[in-house]
């Protein structure tokens, strides 16, 4: 144990001298491809960075055409709810006049009709009347 905290000149120099070797193996054998390595991650991230930021702009285009049809339909829909409400009126006042056509055209039937039958009794009263007088002059000549 206290080999291990007792520091040796000697063993941390040719510790430092074999980090220094082995840095230098990495740097000339690795370095290229490492680095190779680091820049194509480095443009597969900005390119899916890209990518993503172009999808976002799609996103954000489709989602104010879908709003604008939206707000179309919407408007659509309440020109196609005033104008069957137009034509609903319309149809209750056609059919308000046309009630009112027949009804008065009844009223003039049953006007007539009375009319009709009024102008009978009177004839069948008049036709009783004679009879009457006919009959009360014959008694009074008797």
């Amino acid at each position: 144990m206290d080999s291990l905290l007792n520091i040796s000149p000697g063993l941390m120099i040719w510790t430092i001298i074999n980090f220094l070797i082995f840095l230098f193996v990495v740097i000339k054998f690795g370095g290229k491809i490492i680095l190779d390595g680091m820049k194509t991650r480095e443009n597969r991230i900005q390119n899916a960075i890209d990518a993503a930021e172009q999808a976002n702009e799609n996103a954000l285009k489709l989602m104010q055409e879908s709003q604008e049809k939206l707000n179309n339909a919407q408007k659509e829909v309440s020109a196609i709810i005033a104008k069957g409400r137009e034509q609903g009126e319309a149809m209750i006042r056609k059919a308000a006049e046309e009630a009112d056509k027949a009804k008065k055209a009844k009223v003039d039937k049953a006007i007539r009709e009375i009319d009709r039958s009024k102008e009978q009794a009177i004839m069948q009263l008049r036709t009783e009347v004679a009879g009457l007088v006919v009959e009360a002059t014959e008694k009074i000549l008797d």
